[in-house]
């Protein structure tokens, strides 16, 4: 799934709000989690806002830039890559609550050795009106779930309607891709030791599940915030930036 497109005869490359996906019939789709931002925000957000005050816009800003860092340690780990906290020289490349998360993953694929079958999957849809990636499908033992990595301090409800859009997004991918229910594997959590009676969790993360009967619900309401979203973004194109191809100085 590209962020720019090419124009080849006007030797031009245009690079394209990261809230957009560009479909292969040249519509501009909003992103799953750009729609969400319709979604209404619930009482915790509100009391977390408060306590923080102005530092709201920094705070998550590094959460968000903290959330990439980690969804990136579990990819290249996932794809067999040896991933150092250390550089070459002995300098560390990570903060430690990265770093932290990361391990935490690594206990979860160690304990439960979950079978990877998509990571990272970029899908779109002009039918359904939107875009997204979804992290992993994993299967554990006979369970096949969609599965999102988080590492915010709650799991909020807009969490559950991403998923579900996920959902819908997988099954225009390819109907042949089955899964059982989706969850969310937390690296924030305030779990303390292993999971008792068949639970799937470690210190510091567990593995929330959500059923298939559970998950169309949220489908209900992803549609209703999608139509919301629409409604105030009439018309609203992504802000993409133009560049040329090619440059050369002129001698004076």
């Amino acid at each position: 799934m590209k962020n720019y497109k090419l124009d080849l005869q006007g030797q031009r490359i245009e690079f394209i709000d990261n809230r957009f996906y560009l479909s292969q019939k040249g519509n501009y789709l909003p992103s799953v989690t750009t729609i969400l931002e319709a979604f209404p925000k619930d009482q915790s957000y509100f009391k977390w806002l408060k306590d923080v005050g102005g530092d709201a816009d920094s705070i998550r800003d590094e959460a968000g830039k903290r959330g990439s860092i980690v969804h990136e340690l579990t990819e290249r780990y996932d794809t067999n890559e040896e991933v150092s906290f250390l550089s070459e020289n002995g300098v560390p490349r990570f903060k430690m609550l990265e770093w932290s998360m990361f391990e935490r993953y690594v206990n979860f694929s160690e304990t439960f050795k979950p079978e990877i079958e998509l990571m990272e999957l970029h899908m779109m849809s002009d039918k359904l009106g939107f875009a997204g990636t979804l992290d992993r499908v994993l299967k554990l033992g006979t369970l096949r779930l969609l599965v999102d990595i988080k590492t915010s301090g709650n799991i909020y409800q807009s969490y559950w309607l991403q998923l579900a859009a996920y959902h819908e997004l997988l099954k225009a991918h390819d109907k042949s891709i089955k899964v059982d229910g989706a969850a969310i594997l937390w690296l924030n959590a305030k779990t303390r030791t292993t999971g008792k009676g068949g639970a799937i969790q470690g210190h510091g993360w567990q593995l929330v599940q959500r059923s298939m009967s559970e998950l169309k619900k949220d489908w209900d309401l992803f549609k209703s915030t999608h139509k919301l979203w629409k409604a105030m973004n009439d018309g609203v194109l992504p802000r993409n930036i133009s560049y040329q191809l090619k440059h050369k100085k002129n001698d004076m």
